[in-house]
């Protein structure tokens, strides 16, 4: 480790993942695999390097005093808030904010639908839409919190 590059950074994102009894919950995470390496040439940068699988990237701008009532991610995804905030609330009630460079991993598929409920609600937050760039992996989704590092 270089004396630029400081201490392997701790990352924090948020999960929405199922439980057992297909019950959505959020819990907050963090990325911590990080290694010291350069790219492509460039000087050595903290990189975290997930599992290699394929994926679809979809730009969604949510207008303002969008809610999307309750439904399930299409995929497990990762979502980055661009601009703009929103809010995302699971089954057991937790309900989370983000604004820009905030992101959360969705993995909410095969929810049970109970009193109403399955996977989450969302919506945008104050008078300017929020842009996503949502990362779809085309991989099963795991129900457990926080397994990706």
């Amino acid at each position: 480790m270089s004396e630029t590059s400081g201490p392997r950074p701790d990352v924090p994102y948020w999960h929405l993942w199922r439980d057992e009894q297909g019950i959505s919950h959020q819990t907050r995470c963090t990325l911590t695999g990080f290694e010291l390496k350069g790219v492509g040439g460039a000087a050595p940068q903290w990189n975290n390097k997930q599992d290699r699988s394929e994926a679809t990237v979809v730009y969604t701008v949510q207008p303002v005093g969008w809610v999307g009532e309750w439904h399930e991610n299409p995929a497990p995804q990762w979502i980055v808030v661009l601009s703009g905030r929103w809010w995302i609330e699971s089954m057991d009630g937790t309900r989370i904010e983000q604004g820009a460079g905030e992101f959360s991993l969705g993995e909410d598929q095969g929810c049970s639908l109970t009193d109403g409920r399955k996977g989450h609600r969302s919506g945008t937050i104050g008078d300017v839409p929020a842009v996503l760039m949502t990362v779809q992996l085309h991989v099963p989704p795991v129900p457990k919190p926080c397994h990706l590092s």
